[in-house]
């Protein structure tokens, strides 16, 4: 039986809001460095990485409540939280090699594929979110900022963390506190990273040689 309380149900809500944040920045500032399927790519990733946070900490909150046991938003976590950081590390990784083209087509919506079982998603989103983090400290270089590739790695060690965690028993109260003060710290991490390179000009760096200032 799970063990939880109404105030770590709130807490639960404090990493998706700073990962909203983080990608919102991110979304404004490097909007004309992408081409259309990477920003779709990077958007919809973000989308559903906030939504399926969201919906997971509702389930905690409507179980400590007393109002229901809806699993459902606990079951479609994983595959919907690793296939957001999986499209978000793509269209991240699309920026640096491609160029923006006016013309570029629309993406295709593709149906993912059905799993059982965690492992496979942990590795999907711990895959994107390398990929996210690691074109995050490419820019931080070219920015002249690489101070901020110590806090990249600490979100990204937070979120290696959170795959191992995610393995343990959660119906003792005392692993969820771990898992969320660990979830708080990588995406405030996050946060502060992308505020940082916001502040010092990200969405005016040319991230291709030969741009048109």
């Amino acid at each position: 039986m799970n063990d939880f309380s109404i105030s770590m149900a709130l807490v639960d809500y404090i990493p998706v809001i700073l990962f909203f944040f983080a990608s919102s920045i991110l979304m404004r500032d490097l909007y004309n460095q992408m081409t259309k399927a990477a920003f779709a790519l990077f958007a919809a990733g973000s989308l559903n990485i906030t939504i399926a946070g969201a919906l997971k900490a509702t389930w905690k909150l409507l179980y400590a409540a007393g109002v229901c046991n809806f699993e459902a938003l606990d079951h479609m976590f994983f595959p919907v939280q690793s296939l957001g950081f999986l499209l978000a590390g793509a269209g991240m990784l699309m920026m640096l090699f491609k160029k923006p083209n006016k013309g570029a087509s629309a993406l295709a919506a593709v149906a993912p594929p059905i799993f059982s079982g965690t492992f496979v998603f942990v590795g999907l989103m711990v895959a994107g979110l390398g990929i996210m983090d690691a074109v995050l400290c490419i820019l931080a270089v070219k920015l002249k900022k690489p101070w901020v590739i110590a806090l990249l790695t600490l979100s990204f060690v937070c979120s290696l963390g959170m795959g191992y965690l995610s393995s343990q028993d959660f119906a003792e109260a005392s692993m969820n506190w771990i898992a969320e003060g660990v979830n708080v710290v990588g995406q405030g991490t996050l946060l502060l990273s992308v505020v940082v390179l916001d502040k010092n000009g990200l969405a005016d760096l040319k991230i291709h040689r030969g741009e048109e200032v």
